[in-house]
């Protein structure tokens, strides 16, 4: 398997809650897993039809050509109907050096029941995909912001 990817934390300054130490880093649970669970660094409860910002506290620095795809985990949608606001979370590799620090944030969106979270459990799952570009791109923009950024041309 080609390892790509690397998580870390971002700075204290860039996360500014009291919860830092309870950042964890993605990880699989088991070998044969595609995704690697994020936790939650504190307490949240979503109710039917909320939405909530979590800040993970967590950058990926990823290989050219490779993309990280942020997504609900199976049973939360399967059993609660939480979902992500943008369906599916991009990051980019360039997100890294962004001047947020690449602090990976996931919107979730409250499904049929009440969803309640405690910190260190897993709540959402990222997938490493690799990507490709056109014959004809000549992209050489750089990016500097954060979410949003790069259709603010």
């Amino acid at each position: 398997m080609e390892r790509i990817a690397e998580f870390f934390k971002v700075s204290e300054k860039q996360f500014n809650r009291a919860e830092y130490e309870n950042i964890i880093l993605p990880k699989r649970a088991t070998a044969g897993s595609a995704g690697y669970d994020f936790y939650a660094p504190y307490d949240f409860t979503l109710e039917p039809n909320e939405e909530i910002i979590i800040d993970t506290g967590i950058r990926a620095k990823i290989n050219d050509g490779w993309v990280l795809v942020i997504l609900p985990r199976s049973g939360s949608g399967f059993k609660y109907g939480v979902r992500l606001a943008n369906t599916a979370g991009v990051i980019d590799a360039d997100y890294f050096n962004a001047d947020n620090e690449g602090h990976i944030k996931i919107k979730l969106v409250g499904g049929t029941k009440t969803y309640s979270v405690k910190a260190g459990d897993a709540f959402a799952q990222g997938i490493f995909l690799p990507f490709g570009i056109t014959v004809d791109d000549n992209c050489n923009e750089l990016r500097t912001g954060g979410f949003g950024s790069t259709d603010k041309k």
